[in-house]
């Protein structure tokens, strides 16, 4: 290591610091400032610095609602250049959206020229939009010029700007507010002014007023772009209660019938903050990913509104099944976030519950109240003063003129001769001589008995807290009257309702293309799908040594159960199987058979047909088919088995009588009625054996006979009366089969 080198000359001294502390001291710096002076709006008017400062530079241009309008640029320039030393991007990008009705609930600015849309499209260029005030930006800005807050030097201490404006307006709820700061964040969702104003006017007749009784008030949340929020009224209570939270909100739609039994969707709302444009990109992509079977085509027709329009696959799709896929895969729903994190007192950062949010404002609002007043009462005074001042030198008229004529410094004269201030003497000697009209000495006096009642008025206003607050609960009356729910701007946009509970099979359905399939398992258990529905199974092709076992019609959106030996039902959804090139893919990736089972029988679920599950030993039961589906590869367990005994036969519910036919070919014939319906268990005996077991059963309608399939193709039919000797009841050993039935001891 060599010789630390010396400092430089004259370099000053160098003060060792520890790099940690170092750091750590700026980052904090960096955080506070970024979580104060950008990210986060404060509690009291429910702006963030950029906001309040194009506002308060729109009040130092003059423009107000009934003023011309004046270039961005201009508007622009003074922000950044007197008060906002960022980049003129960033305050444009903050005004524009200022002014945008699908963005912001209540527009701060009046816009004119393109300030973009809600397909995403951006806004011209700052010198060729023009803007103003809107009169909910006056009365944020209402008693600025009364003292009515603190002001604090710019940047560059050449001028004023306000720490925080009156805030005559609920604006931080009213028009919402989202930011990231430095381990924080805030997401505020718009809601109605008119129902934000009731809700502090229940605050202001009783500051004890609970939460439910403010939701009574505050339904939720007011997007500007309308939309349909599904979520329970206790979740958002729950988000209110904590100010976190949020709201599922779904665009609302509404069908359209086209004549024929044809209709198509019409969405009309979409959820905040949702461009149109990207929302239509995404949906065509998914259209031609066959991701939404459903539907046929998705259509822009809007204009100044929003019109998409969704064309179903057929009539006979329904509507609401179609849109809760759409729902389930696009931004038709979309989640809003709810985290009230403001600055309390332009200061502390804390999440605060709507009551708090509530207090707050209205605090505010009694301090501004207070403050205007006491401007007011020392205009007053001061003017009193001076009123009083030339009362006297009414009454004194001569007197005063000669003083004024006669001596070469008139003011301390006249300040001797009537014990007058210093102010009412050089009131006095600044009237002009159309003043001395006998007609103004009357103006005067009108003027002093007026100004003198409302100083009482200000003065018995600033000594009794129940006056401030009944002054207060009068504007706010007044604001809620302006934005009334009856008004264009201030009717409720968003709605409430429950989701729809649809089955979610039926939805996951609503995500498949459904085509016709043939289901094919080999002997060796391959199984695999061939599109269509090939009638003669004999001409397919397996692996040497391998033939086929079974095959059946089907559809993409069936869902498939297949009976294994050991008495286990398996589900699987058509869509799942693999194609028919190839072989297939062996049954057992699918399911956890076990290695001494084998499949016996599958088929198309239909929820509501009932089997009969029949072992070997010749026991069986009922079931509904809906019973046998299962969610999980290892199936689901029906039929109870001991021993060497098999699951034999699942035969299809049709008709009133069972025939059961044993390996000793004896039958039995007996009423369904005494087979009885389970889930799982054992069953009950169908037919009763010395040797061997159960071979074959069919059930039929009494009524029209037993029939079944002998050698050669012939068939056979015996009519009830002729199966009078075997119908008996079950579990019995039967008698032997009649004459031609056939040698496999099969019904055929």
């Amino acid at each position: 290591m060599g010789k630390a080198a010396d400092p430089p000359p004259g370099g000053g001294d160098i003060e060792p610091v520890d790099l940690k502390d170092a750091l750590e001291e700026r980052y904090l710096a960096y955080a506070l400032s970024t979580i104060m002076g950008r990210a986060l709006p404060d509690v009291r008017d429910g702006l963030k610095p950029v906001h309040r400062r194009i506002v308060h530079a729109m009040r130092v241009l003059r423009l107000d609602p009934g003023q011309g309008y004046k270039k961005s640029a201009r508007i622009v320039g003074d922000v950044m250049g007197k008060f906002h030393p960022h980049g003129d991007a960033s305050i444009y990008d903050a005004l524009v959206r200022l002014s945008q009705d699908f963005a912001i609930r209540y527009p701060l600015i009046d816009g004119q020229g393109n300030f973009g849309n809600i397909d995403g499209d951006s806004a011209a260029a700052m010198r060729y939009t023009e803007a103003r005030m809107t009169d909910v930006a006056m009365l944020l800005l209402r008693g600025i010029d009364e003292n009515a807050v603190d002001f604090r030097p710019t940047y560059n201490e050449e001028d004023q700007e306000p720490i925080v404006l009156p805030g005559a307006f609920p604006n931080l709820l009213a028009n919402g507010a989202s930011g990231i700061a430095v381990g924080m964040a805030t997401a505020i969702p718009p809601h109605n002014a008119a129902e934000l104003c009731e809700a502090a006017l229940m605050l202001i007749d009783d500051p004890e007023t609970g939460l439910d009784k403010l939701l009574k008030a505050v339904q939720g949340p007011d997007f500007p772009t309308g939309g349909i929020v599904v979520d329970t009224q206790e979740q958002i209570r729950e988000a209110y209660a904590t100010g976190r939270g949020s709201f599922r909100v779904r665009a609302r739609w509404e069908r359209e019938e086209q004549g024929r039994g044809g209709y198509v969707v019409v969405v009309t709302e979409i959820p905040y903050q949702v461009q149109k444009s990207r929302l239509i990109e995404k949906i065509a992509d998914l259209l031609m990913a066959k991701r939404l079977p459903l539907l046929a085509d998705v259509r822009d027709e809007s204009a100044e509104d929003v019109r998409v329009v969704f064309e179903p696959k057929s009539r006979t799709v329904d509507p609401a099944l179609m849109m809760e896929s759409l729902f389930r895969l696009t931004d038709l729903e979309a989640r809003i976030p709810l985290n009230m994190n403001v600055l309390s007192q332009g200061k502390i950062p804390r999440v605060m519950n709507l009551k708090e949010v509530l207090q707050e404002w209205l605090a505010h609002q009694r301090e501004v109240l207070v403050r205007r007043a006491r401007f007011r009462l020392d205009q007053i005074e001061r003017r009193l003063e001076i009123l009083s001042g030339y009362l006297i030198a009414f009454l004194n008229l001569d007197e005063v003129i000669r003083i004024i004529r006669s001596e070469d410094e008139p003011k301390p004269v006249l300040i001797a001769a009537f014990a007058l201030t210093d102010v009412q003497a050089e009131a006095i000697l600044n009237m002009r001589l159309r003043s001395l009209r006998k007609l103004e000495e009357f103006e005067l006096k009108r003027e002093y008995d007026t100004l003198a009642e409302e100083k009482a008025e200000k003065e018995a206003l600033l000594g009794s807290g129940e006056l401030q607050w009944s002054a207060i609960s009068a504007e706010v009356r007044a604001v809620g009257k302006t934005f009334s729910k009856k008004t264009k701007l201030g009717k409720r946009r968003t709605d409430f309702a429950d989701a729809p509970n649809h089955n979610l099979d039926d939805l996951n359905v609503a995500f498949i293309e459904r085509e016709p399939i043939t289901v094919v398992l080999s002997q060796k258990g391959f199984l695999r799908s061939l599109r269509g529905h090939v009638a003669d199974l004999s001409t397919l092709a397996f692996k040497e040594g391998d033939s086929l076992k079974l095959g059946f019609p089907a559809q993409t959106t069936d869902k498939l159960v297949f009976l294994s030996t050991d008495g286990r039902a398996y589900t699987l959804g058509a869509d799942k199987l693999a194609g028919g090139r190839g072989q297939g893919e062996p049954i057992r990736l699918a399911f956890e058979l076990e290695d001494a089972a084998d499949i016996v029988l599958g088929f198309v679920a239909v929820p509501t047909r009932q089997r009969l599950l029949a072992s070997s030993d010749g026991n069986g039961f009922r079931i509904t088919e809906a019973e046998m589906l299962s969610s999980t590869r290892k199936g689901k367990q029906l039929l109870n088995l001991s021993g060497t005994t098999r699951l034999r036969l699942a035969a299809v519910v049709e008709g009133d009588t069972v025939a059961v036919v044993g390996e000793n070919r004896k039958m039995v014939v007996f009423p369904l009625i005494q087979v009885p319906e389970m889930t799982r268990g054992k069953g009950v005996r169908l037919q009763r054996y010395k040797d061997g077991g159960l071979s074959d059963l069919k059930i039929f309608s009494i009524d029209g006979g037993l029939t079944w399939q002998g050698a050669g193709g012939r068939s056979f039919h015996r009519s009830a009366e002729e199966l009078f000797e075997w119908r008996t009841d079950r579990g019995l050993a039967g008698r032997l089969v009649p004459n031609g039935f056939p040698k496999s001891n099969k019904f055929g």
